[in-house]
C-alpha cells in the first residue's frame, strides 16, 4: 500500500491551497478529486468572488487579515497576480438583522480602515447606486476582487512544482482509522496517510456518517447573474466598488472583471437539494428577483446576460469549520459555509499546519469542530 503523510480529500480552493502548503512543507502529500481539475459541480469555478475585511465579527476580521498576508505570499512565490483591489460597500438598512455598529467596532478593533457613509454620501462618489433613506454604508478600502478559476489552477500547479501527487477522477469512497494513521479507499484503490484532510464540502457527510459523526450542512444550489449594461464603461474597477447588500435577503455585486458585463447575487438562494439532485439550471424566480432589485439599486445595470449556477454546504450560522474530529483527531475536516473563498490561503495553512501536528500560525478557536458536529443518525 502507499504511504503518505497526509492525503487531501477535495480538490477545490481549500483542499488545493492545503495541498499546496503541505508539499511547500516538505510533507508526502496525496490529494483526491473525484471529478475533473478544474470541475463546475462544486463551489470554487467561475471568475470572481470577494475578498474584504468588512465583517461585524472580530474573529473573521483577524482572519480576513491574515488571509490578506498570505494572498500577498501567494502571488509573491507563484509570480501570479490573483488579487484586484477596488474597496468594497456593505449596504447594511436600518433595522434589519445586522448592525453597522457591528462593523464598525469590530473594524475599529483591529485596526481596519473604514468610513461609514450616508445615502447622499454614496451617490457622491458612485452615482452608479440608488441607495434609499435608512441605510448606512460601510466602506473599505481594502476590499476587491480574487479570481477564482485562476486561484485554483494555481495552486494546483505549484502542489504539484512543490511534488504533491494529485489525482483526479478518483472518488475517495470510505476512511479508515487503524490507530496508525488513516487508510484512504479510493476507486483506484487504497493509500493510508499518517492524517487526512477532508476539504469535500457537500460531499463531507458522505465520508463521515460511516464513523459515526455528522456535521449539520443545508447543502443548496445558488446563482449568480452576469448583467450587460449599456455603458460598461461606468462600472469600471476604478470608478465602482465590489457591494453587498446585508439584509433578510442577502445580495452582492461586482464591477466589470475580463468583460463588461457586472456580476451579481443573491447569497443562499434556498434552493435546497442534494449533489446527487442538483439540476444546473438556474431559478427563474431567482433571476427575476435579482434582477428586480438591481434595477432598483443600479438602474444602469442593465438586462440579464447570462446565469451560473454553484453549490452551497452550509454549517449552522454560517460558522467556518475547521480543525481536527474529537472522536479521530487523525480526520482534519474543512468547511467554509458558502464564504471562504476570500481565505483560501489562510486555511490552506492552517490545514497544513495542522495535518503535520504542529500550532497553526493564526487562531482558530472560533471555528473548532467540536461545537457543530453532532452524532450520525
Amino acid at each position: 500500500m502507499e504511504q503518505f503523510d497526509v492525503a487531501v480529500v477535495g480538490l477545490g480552493a481549500l483542499g488545493s491551497a492545503a495541498a499546496y502548503h503541505l508539499a511547500g512543507r516538505g510533507a508526502r502529500t496525496v490529494a483526491f478529486e473525484q471529478f475533473e481539475l478544474g470541475h463546475v459541480r462544486g463551489a470554487s469555478h467561475d471568475t470572481s468572488r470577494i475578498v474584504r475585511t468588512s465583517y461585524g465579527s472580530a474573529a473573521y476580521v483577524r482572519f480576513a487579515q491574515a488571509a490578506y498576508r498570505e494572498w500577498a505570499a501567494l502571488e509573491a512565490a507563484t509570480g501570479e497576480r490573483l488579487l484586484s483591489i477596488t474597496g468594497g460597500v456593505v449596504f447594511i438598512p436600518d433595522g434589519g438583522p445586522y448592525d453597522a455598529a457591528d462593523f464598525a467596532r469590530s473594524l475599529t478593533d483591529n485596526d481596519v480602515p473604514f468610513d461609514l457613509l450616508g445615502p447622499d454620501e454614496v451617490h457622491e462618489r458612485w452615482p452608479q447606486f440608488s441607495v434609499p433613506a435608512g441605510v448606512t454604508t460601510v466602506y473599505t478600502p481594502d476590499s476587491g476582487i480574487a479570481h477564482a478559476a485562476r486561484t485554483v489552477a494555481t495552486l494546483q500547479m505549484h502542489a504539484r512544482v512543490r511534488g504533491a501527487d494529485l489525482r483526479d477522477r478518483t472518488r475517495v469512497d470510505r476512511l479508515i482509522p487503524d490507530g496508525d494513521g488513516v487508510i484512504v479507499s479510493t476507486s483506484s484503490g487504497e493509500v493510508r496517510a499518517r492524517r487526512v484532510v477532508v476539504a469535500a464540502d457537500a460531499w463531507t457527510n458522505t465520508l463521515l456518517e460511516p464513523l459515526g459523526i455528522r456535521i449539520p450542512l443545508e447543502v443548496m444550489q445558488e446563482q449568480v447573474s452576469y448583467f450587460a449594461p449599456s455603458e460598461p464603461e461606468a462600472f469600471e474597477r476604478d470608478r465602482f466598488p465590489v457591494w453587498i447588500w446585508e439584509d433578510e435577503q442577502c445580495f452582492y455585486g461586482f464591477p466589470t472583471y475580463g468583460e463588461p458585463t457586472i456580476k451579481a447575487a443573491r447569497d443562499v438562494s434556498e434552493v435546497h437539494m442534494s449533489p446527487a439532485e442538483r439540476t444546473f439550471v438556474p431559478s427563474e424566480e431567482r433571476t427575476a428577483e435579482l434582477a428586480a432589485f438591481l434595477s432598483a439599486t443600479i438602474p444602469a445595470s442593465g438586462p440579464v446576460l447570462r446565469t451560473v449556477t454553484c453549490q452551497y454546504a452550509l454549517t449552522p450560522d454560517r460558522r467556518f469549520v475547521i480543525g481536527p474530529l474529537v472522536e479521530q483527531p487523525d480526520i482534519i475536516v474543512a468547511l467554509g459555509a458558502g464564504h471562504a473563498f476570500k481565505f483560501t490561503p489562510a486555511i490552506g495553512l492552517a490545514l497544513a499546519e495542522l495535518a503535520m501536528g504542529g500550532d497553526t500560525t493564526d487562531d482558530l478557536s472560533a471555528f473548532a469542530v467540536d461545537a457543530t458536529v453532532a452524532p450520525a443518525m
